[in-house]
């Protein structure tokens, strides 16, 4: 494909785009529910995305949405928004958000083992094995389960969640490839959006977080995150989805292990988070295992 000077600009400036948002909507997440109940924060944050998204859609001449188009919406909003953003956002109360992206940053490793895993898929290079064996180490000494050296540096159940999370993000991604959709991605988009943040207002009013929640009580801070997370992050994804037509996938890809150096250096700086040397050892690791899996992938993906 023949690129104009015009269009790699744009995806390059695409690419920074999804490296530094993408990278601070972690620290927006911590801010948002240090005083709003998680799951009616990612909610409000999707109901709100998902609208723009429809309304993009539909100014764009998006065709209508058919009732076969919802089933695979809703699949990938449960997965995805709920799964992959609602826990996350539950996890972060207790989890640095710089922890977090990096535990994130793992999902190529679910991506290449689910993609093996389905009909035809294909088996990836012995690099690849070399990758998830580092990189499940590397998780395994961040999360410390055991204690080693006299204790645990960060909460084992949140930090659980969030490998959870990163499961279920992968899984609805590779779903969503192959799901019968909307034609219009930034319409499906929004129907995910429209369909996770739904849910995620039921999850909240199950679990009683409507009784918790207090209005008078939410800070600047966690208002300024929950906004910084309906616009921007929003506009992030868009910015995603275009790159994922405009670039190649191994290339957008490495946003995995560029987001979390980016939320650990905003974590620090902005909200003081301790990044201890065990830490950095262990983020080293993984940030090589993730390299090591990303750039396999790429290689395969031009095979095809």
């Amino acid at each position: 494909m023949s690129l104009t000077k015009s269009t790699k600009l744009q995806i390059v400036l695409g690419m920074l785009t999804i490296y530094l948002i993408w990278g601070s909507t972690y620290l927006a997440i911590r801010f948002a529910v240090e005083t709003i109940p998680p799951f009616l924060m990612a909610g409000v944050r999707f109901l709100f995305g998902g609208a723009l998204f429809y309304i993009w859609a539909k100014t764009q001449g998006a065709a209508k949405i058919e009732k076969s188009h919802w089933p695979s919406a809703i699949i990938v909003g449960l997965l995805l928004v709920v799964g992959g953003n609602g826990l996350v956002s539950w996890a972060e109360q207790t989890v640095p958000s710089g922890i977090t992206a990096l535990l994130i940053g793992f999902v190529p490793m679910w991506f290449t083992l689910f993609e093996w895993m389905r009909p035809k898929g294909i088996r990836p290079p012995r690099i690849v094995f070399a990758g998830l064996a580092l990189g499940f180490a590397g998780v395994t000494l961040l999360i410390n389960p055991t204690g080693i050296g006299g204790g645990r540096e960060i909460d084992l159940i949140g930090s659980l969640v969030i490998v959870l999370a990163t499961i279920l993000w992968a899984g609805g991604s590779v779903y969503s490839r192959y799901a019968h959709a909307h034609p219009s991605q930034f319409m499906f988009a929004g129907m995910q959006m429209l369909a996770g943040g739904a849910a995620l207002i039921v999850f909240g009013f199950l679990s009683g977080e409507f009784e918790r929640l207090d209005v008078a009580a939410i800070s600047p801070a966690s208002y300024w995150g929950l906004i910084y997370l309906s616009t921007i992050g929003s506009f992030a994804f868009a910015v995603f989805i275009w790159l994922m037509k405009a670039s190649t996938p191994a290339r957008v890809a490495t946003y995995a292990y560029v987001n979390p150096v980016v939320a650990l250096a905003l974590g620090a700086f902005l909200a003081g988070e301790v990044v201890s040397e065990w830490t950095l050892g262990c983020s080293v690791v993984i940030l090589v295992a993730v390299v090591m899996i990303v750039s396999a992938r790429g290689h395969l993906q031009k095979r095809r």
